[in-house]
């Protein structure tokens, strides 16, 4: 309503501080969110009563606030758009900006992420995110986007902006930037709660379906991935007896959906493809590392990154031996996009000590735990670094 992204920012911190203060004496209201938006806009009312050389823009906006009240507040109908932050982000992902710039203003606008875990997300330095996010917003400022929910082609160009968004959103809840916390569960599961809302919005969309899929066979493995003092469980050492059998077979279900909707799988679901051949396998030793190499393949080819490639290194190590899959991340090690990122040396360091190469497993996992700023995962590296050198030592 206020055509801003920075005054609507600080009119909803405005509306939350005054809820802080007012709550606990009042109680919380029937309707919270009705109760925030209706203070919000009446703080947008008061400035800009305040701001004389903007008379007629309040006119404007006064008319358009007569239209609500606090019932019947956020409660427009967008048949096509069920769900209230889902609809956020199909407004932030506005065509305007570059795919990169939609994406990093909506995870840090909508899904609570920091310019720190976006920039991992894309490899890229903080402040350059950083930048691209004050680009963003002075951009839609300045050409005056409207926030309208987009409807019919406009909303299905935007739907691969809101794939990227969903799917990164659940990637850093899977595993941690920083903290204390190796995994954020309720991330993962808001990531997975828009992504069904999705498909059921979207029912004839291949990667649609094949994000959901990827999305309920990791989440079935979120309680094995630490154990009961909050330590990292690698993939190789959880107990598969304790995985999520439902959501495995939700996920396959959704990923089979997706194989009939497209002619050939997109990059949700070549890795939904793979995260099923590790949720069918009932020990590690049945996993088909072959046709994981093979789906790796095909996704370096659709789309290639480092690490797909890094993880493509894995598969190849695990099928057709320790060196093949060392001698690619040998090559990977030059990448700069790579640099800082602390899971090359972290598998480089497993290959070398599966090859019982000790003392030089022992360096990667030292240069991997200075790396990463995950208090949790830091320890697993060290401890993994002092295991290379007992072993080392006999």
């Amino acid at each position: 309503m206020v055509r801003d992204v920075g005054l609507a920012e600080d009119l909803a911190q405005d509306a939350l501080v005054i809820a802080l203060e007012k709550w606990p004496e009042s109680g919380i209201p029937d309707n919270p969110g009705a109760w925030l938006m209706m203070t919000a806009k009446r703080r947008a009312i008061d400035l800009m009563r305040r701001n004389k050389m903007r008379d007629q823009k309040y006119e404007a906006f006064a008319r358009d606030v007569e239209m609500y009240t606090e019932d019947d507040t956020d409660r427009e109908v967008h048949e096509e758009i069920g769900d209230d932050l889902l609809r956020l982000i199909f407004m932030t992902c506005h065509p305007i900006l570059s795919q990169d710039a939609r994406v990093a203003l909506t995870l840090r606008l909508l899904c609570g992420l920091t310019t720190d875990e976006i920039s991992r997300s894309f490899l890229t330095a903080e402040t350059t995110i950083a930048q691209r996010i004050v680009r963003a917003k002075k951009t839609l400022n300045t050409e005056k986007v409207p926030f309208e929910v987009p409807e019919g082609e406009e909303l299905k160009a935007r739907l691969t902006t809101v794939l990227e968004v969903i799917y990164l959103m659940f990637n850093e809840g899977y595993s941690a930037t920083s903290g204390d916390n190796w995994v954020r569960p309720l991330l993962c599961q808001e990531a997975l709660r828009l992504g069904r809302v999705l498909a059921e919005m979207a029912p004839h969309e291949s990667e649609v379906h094949g994000l959901v899929a990827l999305m309920e066979i990791q989440s079935s493995r979120l309680k094995t991935r630490i154990d009961a003092s909050g330590e990292p469980v690698l993939l190789m050492d959880q107990n598969r007896a304790k995985w999520d059998r439902l959501l495995i077979r939700r996920g396959l279900t959704a990923l089979e959906r997706s194989q009939k909707l497209g002619r050939t799988l997109g990059p949700y679901a070549l890795q939904a493809a793979i995260s099923a051949c590790h949720a069918e396998a009932l020990t590690p030793d049945q996993t088909n590392w072959i046709r994981i190499a093979a789906l790796y393949e095909a996704l370096s080819r659709l789309t290639p990154s480092p690490i797909v490639e890094l993880n493509r290194a894995v598969a190849i190590s695990m099928a057709f031996g320790l060196d093949y899959g060392l001698q690619i991340i040998d090559e990977l090690s030059t990448e700069p996009a790579l640099k800082t990122y602390h899971l090359l040396p972290s598998v480089r360091g497993d290959l070398l000590v599966k090859l019982g190469r000790f003392d030089e497993a022992r360096i990667e996992f030292e240069r991997a735990a200075s790396m990463t700023r995950n208090s949790r995962e830091q320890e697993l590296l060290h401890n993994r670094a002092v295991e290379c050198r007992s072993l080392a030592a006999k």
